[in-house]
């Protein structure tokens, strides 16, 4: 389900969770394979940036553990920038789409 969720973002009307701000836009999945998903970049001002997605299933077997990485070119993004971009992956991955599965 979560792979289909990054996907598919906001596939599912009743359970959005891709909720963007102004500067961003929504992404394309440029890469997908059963326990990986990398996103093109949400951000014009750094249309470099990718967000790649290690899922990998949960020591039980009943799920997944999913793992961000946000890899930029160089230069790298001055701190400000690099913390607002890991702010906001934090927040629509780690708080959003985990609330539309009951986490």
């Amino acid at each position: 389900m979560v792979y289909e969720a990054l996907t598919e973002p906001n596939r599912d009307p009743a359970r959005p969770w891709l909720l963007l701000l102004d500067d961003e836009r929504r992404p394309d999945v440029v890469e997908a394979e059963p326990d990986l998903v990398v996103w093109s970049s949400l951000w014009d001002r750094r249309p470099d940036a990718r967000i790649r997605f290690e899922l990998r299933r949960d020591r039980e077997g009943h799920g997944t553990d999913l793992r961000w990485v946000l890899l930029v070119e160089e230069p790298s993004p001055d701190a400000s920038l690099l913390g607002h971009m890991r702010r906001r992956i934090n927040e629509l991955v780690n708080a959003n789409l985990r609330y539309t599965f009951g986490g």
